[in-house]
């Protein structure tokens, strides 16, 4: 087996052709959009070749190779980005080492083509991440600084998950994810941080970090690589955030909910439609805010965001004009429809802490109503015995809880597997109404025959979860016709 050479791991000279590996990734395809726009010549490979991603790479007129092979390397491009998702028995990175072309990674490729000669905004956290960025983004923008951006959302503002942007700054989500096969460190130490925000630091990613210990390892670097002349936005709510991030060599800025911190929360209000609250600078009231967002995680995060934002000197009335105009993020509390006074909500909530906050702030915004919670175990993490027990207290917001049964892991033990029926059993014994299901389709027909007006579904998944939220709005729709053809008939009969 060929190993792909670290002397081939740089940027050549002359760049026309970049091939992309693993292009209909999130991520990749928003690389692959940004260097098509630079005026490259594109082309990607993928095993996974569907839409949205494929029509969005068809939009930008880039020739894609469903699955992956040495032809795909045939034209000899100049350089080649490797997916993380990539392993070194790939075929086609194989062949790429065969052939002596030289190669980087998405973060590599983005430091260098994008991030160079910009301020680089790098927002991190085990959660909060895509909200934030993409909340950063959309007030720069507001602003009138409108950013370079790359997230892991659509932010609505835009209509996509990236921007080459024309002011000196670029907003990246800096994932502590490994970069690639060939380099295992995390992928935000390749963003070049001016200003990085840390909104939390817990276990996850189980199958590339070993513990919590592990992980902070990696926030760690970050710290170490921060410039003297740089900024540290951290929320200090975290007693791990407030240790790791004592290691940078810049200014740290503290925010949370403690008063004792620079940035600060008061008279926080979660309303139908909105959370407001007051934002205190140094014990000082900073202003009034009203955000989108429901619940108190995501005023945390417009916090963090207004302390980067008065570090770079905007203006404070145009900050909080700009937070309360928000068009939020795809997939983060997003509301799909409302049928028959029924209202279906996506959020990618996957981690324990995520589904409790997100819970948490859907009862506040939804007072008086029956949440339904229907959660999808999809991450490698949520698939391992790892957090069985912390899903069990995370629920504790919803009145009914439907759980579909993970997809194993290949090559995994099986008593080392998240067990969704004993999920529903310690929710019970909580006096929680829980059930779990073996398959997406009885989910929904358990569903179609309990929910009646008021209530408000929210599905909980990381993944497309088998396109069920619109699925149940079209049951839904359904439901609300045949009543209304029943009540016609009846009504008829009567005069």
């Amino acid at each position: 087996m060929l190993n792909l050479l670290p002397a081939l791991n740089r940027f050549p000279e002359h760049v026309r052709h970049i091939h992309i590996m693993g292009v209909c990734g999130t991520g990749m395809g928003s690389l692959a959009g940004m260097l098509k726009e630079s005026g490259y010549a594109v082309t990607g490979s993928d095993e996974n070749v569907y839409p949205p991603m494929s029509d969005f790479l068809a939009s930008c007129n880039i020739e894609i190779k469903n699955g992956y092979s040495a032809a795909n390397l045939a034209d000899q491009p100049d350089l080649v980005v490797v997916g993380n998702t990539i392993r070194k028995t790939n075929p086609e990175a194989q062949a790429l080492a065969g052939l002596g072309i030289p190669y980087v990674s998405l973060p590599q490729a983005l430091g260098h083509y994008f991030l160079a000669g910009k301020t680089s905004l790098v927002v991190t956290g085990t959660h909060g991440k895509t909200t934030t960025s993409s909340l950063l983004a959309t007030l720069l923008h507001k602003a009138g600084q409108t950013p370079g951006f790359m997230v892991g959302g659509l932010v609505q503002a835009f209509g996509r998950n990236y921007n080459l942007g024309d002011s000196p700054y670029f907003v990246v989500e800096g994932d502590e994810y490994d970069t690639a096969f060939f380099d295992k460190g995390p992928k935000f130490l390749h963003y070049q941080p001016q200003i990085a925000i840390v909104t939390s630091i817990e276990f996850d990613h189980a199958d590339i970090f070993a513990d919590l210990e592990d992980i902070k390892r990696s926030f760690a670097r970050l710290m170490a690589i921060m410039p003297e002349d740089g900024c540290v936005v951290a929320c200090f709510d975290s007693p791990v955030v407030r240790e790791i991030a004592a290691g940078a060599q810049c200014p740290v800025v503290g925010y949370g909910m403690d008063g004792q911190t620079e940035w600060s929360i008061r008279n926080l209000a979660v309303k139908p439609g909105a959370t407001y609250f007051d934002v205190m600078h140094n014990g000082m009231l900073y202003g009034t805010c009203r955000s989108p967002m429901p619940g108190r995680h995501n005023a945390l995060n417009a916090l963090a965001v207004i302390a980067v934002l008065d570090c770079l000197g905007l203006d404070k009335e145009a900050i909080i004009a700009g937070l309360s105009s928000f068009e939020g993020v795809r997939r983060r509390q997003e509301v799909r429809g409302v049928v028959n006074n029924i209202t279906v909500i996506d959020d990618f909530a996957h981690h324990p802490t995520a589904v409790r906050e997100t819970l948490a702030a859907l009862r506040q915004a939804y007072t008086g109503r029956r949440l339904v919670a229907v959660f999808e175990p999809r991450t490698n993490s949520s698939r391992r015995q790892v957090f069985q027990k912390d899903y069990v207290s995370a629920f504790d917001q919803a009145d009914l809880v439907l759980v579909r049964e993970p997809v194993p892991l290949a090559d995994f033990p099986a008593d080392q597997l998240f067990s969704s029926r004993q999920l529903a059993a310690d929710l019970v014994a909580r006096n929680i109404d829980a059930h779990s299901f073996a398959d997406t389709d009885e989910i929904l027909a358990h569903l179609q025959k309990m929910l009646r007006p008021g209530d408000v579904v929210a599905i909980l998944s990381n993944g497309g979860f088998d396109n069920i939220h619109v699925r149940l709005l079209e049951i839904l729709e359904q439901m609300k016709s045949e009543e209304s053809g029943v009540r016609s008939e009846e009504s008829g009969v009567r005069s």
